[in-house]
């Protein structure tokens, strides 16, 4: 799961996914494709949204991907178009390039985007954390 600092919208999915994956053999992680907030916390409200929603991410540490990731992880899900863009200009083969896709595109979610909540307020979170439910609950019916 890849968003643009690995604080917000990227620690929620891998959240969900955990939560989603339970009792299966997964190695979920997330990054940012920014090395803004190395070592931090998930956002206050990342955190607090998915409390309220029964998933604890507060021990999850923000790191930016790496080219190792994309040999190591099987899917490379990213959040927006940008963060889209970024990851496939750090791939150096066609394979790891079909790994990489819209998180919305891959589950058939009807939206583009996971919008960035940032800059936005409870709600925002709200909305994304609904997205990405919707988003991993599809993308693990399809695999």
């Amino acid at each position: 799961m890849v968003c643009l600092g690995n604080i917000c919208r990227s620690p929620l999915a891998e959240g969900i996914l955990h939560n989603l994956t339970q009792n299966k053999a997964y190695h979920i992680d997330s990054a940012g494709t920014s090395n803004y907030h190395p070592g931090a916390k998930p956002d206050s409200r990342s955190i607090a949204i998915a409390a309220k929603n029964g998933i604890d991410i507060s021990k999850q540490q923000a790191r930016q991907i790496s080219t190792a990731d994309l040999d190591f992880f099987d899917h490379i899900l990213v959040m927006d178009q940008q963060n889209l863009i970024d990851v496939l200009a750090l791939c150096n083969s066609e394979k790891q390039q079909k790994k990489v896709a819209l998180i919305t595109a891959a589950s058939g979610v009807d939206a583009m985007d996971i919008p960035d909540p940032y800059y936005g307020d409870e709600e925002n979170f709200n909305y994304v954390f609904s997205l990405l439910h919707d988003s991993c609950t599809l993308w693990l019916a399809k695999q």
